[in-house]
């Protein structure tokens, strides 16, 4: 019988969390299967994630009534919802947890908190303690204003996914984030065992965004090289730094290397393999995190090997291109960065829009 191809890549040291969550796929028994059949090892969430789940389904109608009669507004209906499904996923991984630091979901603050330090500190540290749960991410975006708060946050002891990511200079300031909210942790006497962190780069979209310039510069050939080749580069500042003396100190004390996860992965250019982006990017120490079709399309299409450091001199050449070609590489991610929070910011706002419909319907509520 043929191995599990999703199975293969953890044994590559590749860990496959699922970039969708909804309150069917927990009940039904679904997510205990893909935990158990494919070697799921965690899940992310997002405000589109969200809308989609609510907008689709009947399963929280009965919750947002309850939660409206006692006078909660749209926003934080939303976030019991979301804290009920993240607490019940969460359980659904806690043997995977209990072996080793994996098994985690992750729930997002307020996309409209993007550019506030202060109100994201303060959010994540109130749904790190609804959540209660140890197997928990809290989302914090890498925008300028996002990146204390990633210190701050670590340093109170909360396990943080850093999203939103999209350039290598960003990502080597998340990381020095990460480690100083540990070594602000160690000077106070805490303990930073028990930490996780990944950081996770949004790829397709850079794609999306760079290949139609290539395409008008006379570099087709270029197309859909852009994304892996940065993400190659970020796997090697990884490794650079989590071997580094700064990083090995914390190490003697405990901490773990915050993983790079592969986020965006799903192809958006219909002229790509469906699992392009998840077959470029295997490797040990790492995480992607796709959608439902991409985890169904590597199980049938995969073929699963290590390829994340093959090619290396063509990165190299492909950033050396876009330099003199003139695509510069820090505006293409601060753009993106800026479109990433409008795209998450509608979905929320349409979000709310639901559940304030919703509260609207007449709905039986059973009586306990």
């Amino acid at each position: 019988m043929e191995t599990n191809k999703i199975k293969q890549l953890h044994e590559l040291g590749q860990s496959i969390w699922l970039d969708f969550l909804d309150r069917n796929l927990i009940n039904s028994g679904q997510l205990k299967k893909l935990i158990e059949q494919d070697g799921l090892r965690g899940m992310t969430s997002n405000p589109a994630i969200f809308e989609k789940a609510v907008t689709g389904s009947t399963a929280y109608d009965t919750q947002i009534r309850e939660l409206a009669a006692a006078h909660q507004n749209n926003e934080a209906i939303f976030y019991e919802l979301a804290v009920t499904d993240i607490q019940n996923a969460a359980d659904q991984f806690e043997a995977i947890f209990a072996r080793e630091l994996d098994g985690f979901v992750s729930l997002e603050v307020s996309p409209r908190l993007a550019n506030d330090t202060n109100k994201t500190i303060k959010q994540a540290v109130e749904l790190w303690r609804k959540l209660d749960r140890e197997n928990v991410m809290i989302k914090i975006p890498a925008t300028a204003e996002g990146i204390p708060a990633i210190r701050k946050t670590i340093s109170e002891g909360l396990n943080i996914n850093v999203t939103l990511l999209f350039g290598l200079e960003r990502y080597q300031q998340v990381v020095d984030a990460y480690l100083s909210g540990l070594e602000d942790r160690v000077a106070a006497g805490q303990p930073i065992d028990q930490i996780a962190s990944v950081a996770s780069f949004f790829l397709s979209r850079i794609d999306v965004l760079v290949d139609p310039q290539l395409v008008a510069k006379g570099h087709a050939e270029m197309k859909g090289e852009v994304a892996i080749a940065c993400a190659k580069q970020a796997y090697q500042i990884y490794k650079r730094i989590f071997s580094s003396e700064r990083f090995l100190k914390l190490q003697a004390m405990g901490a773990t290397p915050q993983r790079v996860l592969w986020a965006s992965t799903g192809t958006k250019d219909p002229s790509f393999s469906a699992i392009k982006y998840v077959e470029a990017l295997i490797g040990p120490e790492t995480i992607n995190t796709v959608p439902m079709e991409t985890l169904i399309a590597y199980r049938d299409q995969g073929h699963p090997a290590s390829r994340l450091e093959h090619d290396m001199d063509k990165v190299m050449l492909t950033m050396e291109q876009l330099q003199r070609i003139g695509i510069d590489l820090t505006q293409i991610s601060k753009q993106l960065e800026d479109e990433g929070i409008e795209k998450f910011n509608r979905p929320y706002d349409q979000l709310l829009q639901v559940i304030e419909e919703k509260k609207a319907l007449r709905i039986a509520i059973p009586k306990l």
